[in-house]
């Protein structure tokens, strides 16, 4: 059984074809499209132990961009697909676990693009045309909240009138499925499961999760992926005053206002906005050390919103026996990961310096232990594998586990 798995951004496209008939579903080949709707697109597509160039695509839109991909993934040559199965970011209030994708799920998918207006339009729009093209296999719908179900209601439940609580409001939390991934691969691993752990999953998007024998019991984001820490082009937590404020500087009718302060929160805020550069962390750091000042107190800002979830869930859950760097910039970023721990050490959190940039790793073992011997908690590296835990649910679903 082959699966083809497809991550989409606001942006972007990654996908990966896993040969999943029995045990771990294993990745075949992988490819992603960047940069969509702007003039500098790129594909690439290869085996997974292999490396290719991306290559300048036309991919002015989600649809112009799943046409390529559909295409290089349905050549003659390649192994046929069985089914397909989709990262969404949030189900929206109706949907409460990951299902096979009909009328009625795209219908529900329509009206939870509310939740998550910078991730959820341009995914259906995906399901949709890859459904089109791909009709006679089953298309299956993987969530990002789903993991976040085990969260009491105290981390849920906002102190806002009940009317709006009945109707779906509430914090529902995203990057489920990297921290599902995350613990799945520790027990693969034969890693123990920490009782008390917090993952930081940091890229574009950021949050941080606690986890309680595995499980999420709370998590930065809330009732969309704008909440939270600071990140790339979000502002994460924001005065609710602050956002009336916004929308009062706007002109036009009540839905150009909306849609204008939606934009400044979604793609024109975060890091970029307060570094005056374009989204890339590491074009960041690199004018912070040429003395950019903006740029500084961008990184600053990012490290401290990090530093106060996680020193805030160390303090309700008692202490903290792992934490877990995850996402683009957690598992590859040095910097980020001592700025955001040093803030820590009096809680007992201490880093290994050669650790951390990343002498004496093991290329076998997917976690990588970067802390200090004298730290109080196991600081570990771990990659997100969102593609291989959706191929794993994929293999669930299909009865073929």
């Amino acid at each position: 059984m082959n699966l083809l798995v497809l991550n989409s951004g606001s942006s972007s496209i990654k996908f990966s074809i896993f040969a999943a008939s029995s045990g771990s579903p294993r990745s075949l080949f992988e490819g992603d499209v960047v940069g969509i709707g702007s003039d500098n697109a790129t594909f690439s597509f290869h085996p997974t132990e292999e490396k290719s160039s991306p290559s300048p695509i036309n991919a002015e839109t989600p649809l112009a961009a799943i046409a390529n991909v559909i295409d290089a993934v349905t050549q003659p040559s390649l192994p046929r697909i069985d089914a397909v199965g989709y990262r969404v970011v949030h189900p929206g209030p109706k949907i409460d676990r990951h299902l096979r994708i009909d009328d009625a799920v795209l219908r529900d998918l329509d009206s939870a693009a509310l939740f998550a207006p910078l991730h959820d339009p341009s995914a259906v729009e995906i399901i949709r045309e890859t459904m089109a093209r791909l009709p006679q296999i089953p298309h299956f719908a993987c969530f990002d909240t789903i993991f976040h179900q085990t969260m009491p209601d105290v981390a849920t439940i906002y102190p806002i009138p009940v009317k709006y609580h009945e109707q779906g409001v509430r914090r529902y939390g995203a990057h489920g499925l990297s921290c599902e991934s995350v613990v799945e691969r520790m027990r693969r691993y034969q890693h123990p499961i920490p009782p008390r752990m917090a993952i930081a999953h940091l890229g574009s998007g950021c949050s941080v999760t606690a986890l309680v024998d595995g499980r999420s019991i709370d998590t930065t984001m809330g009732l969309t992926p704008t909440g939270g820490v600071v990140m790339g082009t979000r502002p994460g937590d924001l005065d609710p005053g602050l956002i009336l404020y916004l929308l009062r500087q706007q002109k036009g009718d009540r839905d150009e206002a909306v849609n204008a302060v939606e934009q400044l929160l979604n793609r024109n805020s975060g890091i970029a906005a307060l570094s005056g550069l374009p989204n890339d962390m590491r074009n960041t750091r690199k004018a912070a050390e040429e003395g950019n000042s903006r740029a500084k107190i961008a990184i600053d800002i990012f490290t401290r919103s990090i530093r106060k979830a996680l020193g805030s869930f160390s303090w309700i859950m008692g202490g903290l026996d792992t934490i877990v760097f995850t996402g683009g910039i957690g598992e590859h970023d040095p910097q980020s990961r001592a700025g955001i721990v040093a803030g820590l050490e009096p809680l007992g959190m201490v880093l290994d310096a050669r650790l951390n940039v990343g002498e004496n790793r093991s290329p076998e073992n997917p976690i990588q232990k970067i802390s200090a011997l004298d730290s109080g908690t196991d600081i570990l590296i771990i990659p997100a594998q969102e593609d291989w835990m959706i191929a794993v649910h994929l293999q669930r679903m299909m009865g073929k586990s």
